[in-house]
């Protein structure tokens, strides 16, 4: 007796627990009115099974329907079975081919729209403006250039180069694979650019570090009378962190709030971000606390905020804040958690908190989350174990750990392990100007000139660029930018004056320039002075003295680490001329103030 053929089942509503009950499938149902109901792949295969056993498996709109859920919300999974659906259909259609481009644009295998797009040509059809943006769109997740610049000289072939869905697709293409100007090209030659085009550029400009064309693109888009949409305001928000524009990013939280732009949370976190970046954390609190609903990502600014500001427990009890909320932390919370430790040298609370992401939060550490661990040991002194740390990770360390362990040997003067880590260094990258320089100028304080020698002619010899200093302020709603040793070979103007005449005043209360700074032999120590001098963020601070009102705070952005004796100078300005002093290099936000700054000297 032949044994009974288990019944296919299908998917009913969801039980008292939320899960859905698997029962028999009625054999004279069509199996197209069970797929809406399906809640997995697993129930999509069980219906095509009975499609299958029903003689329906060729039936186009069942096939259809199945691809249609495969790449709604497409998984590697997900999108293996919706091929293998659409390689048995004889003659698929352009829709099916943009669906399947669509979903795979989506998914985690984007590049493998571009053999899809190939098919689609070898079947004879013409791409269109719904094919055009997924195919772009994988080009982009898969920062795959050469290929997205193909498939725009075929946008141009068949003539929608200027198309509203194509050409936004292609700026943002070309911006995820940073090449803003190649994206530029495309929008200037928009006759109409709409606003998702703007979004797109801003986008761009915002995500390469070029807050100026983002924020310039942003009025040009008022001044059209095209309304902004949230994703606007989240890129001209990040312009204004950038640039540290307090100001500007004032009036831009006055016209988020008008327009409602506030109710997005994501909007609300870029607000608590611009503040923090731009020095102002009593703003970026507030913002904060008045979140109606707050996700991991607003707490995690607020953690990143507090850690940025020097104010490690803060940061601290705002983790233990969130956690009592019951909000997951993820990779981000805890990059701010183990910065806020680094800069407090807080070892052990670093090392509970590293442990605690993969053994109690699943989160798995990344090479910036190692980098905070090396910036930690290396801080508090722990060198060798720093060393060991990046010598034993799971994963082949970055030219910036060991540049991170490099600069602590410098603070710490410990010459022969610089050496050392400069030679790893060089196994992966000979290129920076600055490794170069922070050996060098380890060796010069221990006065080991021959070393310095050295490696200066290694430099050169290497075509090592060293990057200058920059500092920018913002006075009047306009950003005002200074390069180090702009004042030694230039004619003097009343703000070079004006710094000279500082410098002499200081001295009068105790300053001294430590010319040890200045890695120069042949130079005397007038000269040395002089460099010292016209660094960019004394340049910056004098400005901002004579350009705002007595009393007001000056807020001055950096590009790299403040030297010494800045850090020295600025202190002692805060008190001479009662100003509080914001500066935020590229590590982290000093608070001067009554001739103290909020880091201890600890940076």
């Amino acid at each position: 007796m032949a044994a009974a053929s288990s019944p296919v089942t299908s998917i009913s509503p969801s039980n008292s627990n939320g899960n859905s009950r698997i029962e028999p499938i009625n054999p004279h149902q069509n199996p197209l009115s069970l797929l809406p109901k399906c809640t997995s792949l697993k129930e999509v295969k069980q219906i095509q099974a009975f499609a299958i056993k029903t003689h329906l498996q060729n039936d186009l709109p069942f096939l259809t329907k199945v691809i249609n859920f495969c790449t709604n919300n497409p998984t590697f999974a997900s999108m293996e079975y919706a091929h293998k659906v659409f390689d048995i259909i004889p003659e698929p259609d352009i829709v099916l081919f943009n669906t399947m481009a669509r979903g795979y644009s989506r998914s985690s295998t984007p590049i493998q729209a571009i053999p899809l797009f190939s098919q689609l040509l070898s079947f004879g059809f013409l791409p269109d403006e719904y094919t055009f943006p997924s195919v772009i769109k994988a080009c982009s997740s898969a920062k795959a250039l050469e290929e997205g610049k193909q498939i725009h000289c075929f946008v141009i072939k068949v003539g929608l180069n200027h198309n509203i869905y194509v050409c936004p697709s292609l700026i943002s293409m070309y911006t995820e694979c940073n090449d803003v100007d190649s994206a530029r090209r495309v929008f200037d030659k928009m006759v109409d650019p709409c606003v998702i085009s703007y979004n797109a550029i801003i986008t761009g400009y915002a995500k390469c570090s070029r807050p100026n064309e983002a924020l310039s693109l942003f009025r040009e888009l008022q001044v059209k009378n095209l309304k902004p949409t949230h994703v606007t305001m989240l890129s001209v928000l990040s312009s204004c962190a950038l640039l540290g524009a307090l100001d500007l990013g004032k009036w831009i939280h006055e016209y988020v709030k008008k327009h409602k732009f506030d109710e997005y949370i994501k909007v609300s976190t870029a607000i608590i971000d611009m503040y923090a970046k731009c020095g102002s954390l009593e703003d970026a609190i507030c913002v904060f606390e008045n979140m109606r609903v707050r996700d991991t990502a607003a707490w995690s600014a607020m953690i990143v905020a507090f850690a940025t500001h020097g104010m490690g427990y803060k940061a601290i009890e705002t983790f233990e804040n969130m956690r009592k909320a019951s909000v997951r932390p993820d990779e981000i919370t805890f990059l701010g958690l183990l910065y806020a430790c680094s800069h407090n040298g807080l070892v052990e609370e670093g090392w509970r908190y590293f442990s605690s992401m993969s053994d109690k939060y699943g989160v798995f550490p990344g090479i910036k989350h190692y980098g905070c661990m090396v910036d930690l040991l290396g801080r508090t002194g722990h060198l060798k174990e720093a060393y060991k740390f990046i010598d034993e990770l799971p994963i082949k360390p970055t030219p910036i750990l060991w540049r991170t362990l490099l600069a602590a040997c410098n603070s710490h003067g410990d010459v022969e392990l610089g050496k050392r880590v400069l030679e790893r260094i060089f196994e992966l990258d000979d290129s920076h100007g600055g490794d170069y320089v922070i050996l060098s100028n380890l060796c010069a304080r221990a006065g080991r000139w021959e070393d310095v020698d050295f490696l200066r002619k290694l430099m050169k010899e290497r075509g090592g660029v060293k990057v200058p200093g920059c500092s920018s302020i913002e006075v009047d709603n306009v950003v005002h930018e200074f390069f180090s040793g702009d004042g030694v070979n230039t004619v003097s103007t009343s703000l070079h004056k004006a710094l000279d005449e500082l410098m002499m005043d200081l001295k009068m209360v105790g300053y001294v320039p430590d010319t040890s700074l200045v890695f120069h032999a042949e130079l005397g120590e007038e000269e040395k002075e002089i460099l010292l001098r016209y660094h960019s963020e004394k340049m910056a601070i004098a400005y901002g003295l004579l350009n705002t009102p007595p009393g007001s705070t000056i807020r001055v952005v950096k590009n790299l680490r403040v030297c010494g004796d800045c850090h020295a100078a600025a202190k002692l300005i805060s008190h001479v001329f009662g100003r509080q002093i914001i500066l935020r290099d590229v590590q982290r936000f000093h608070h001067f103030k009554d001739g103290k700054c909020s880091c201890g000297d600890f940076w």
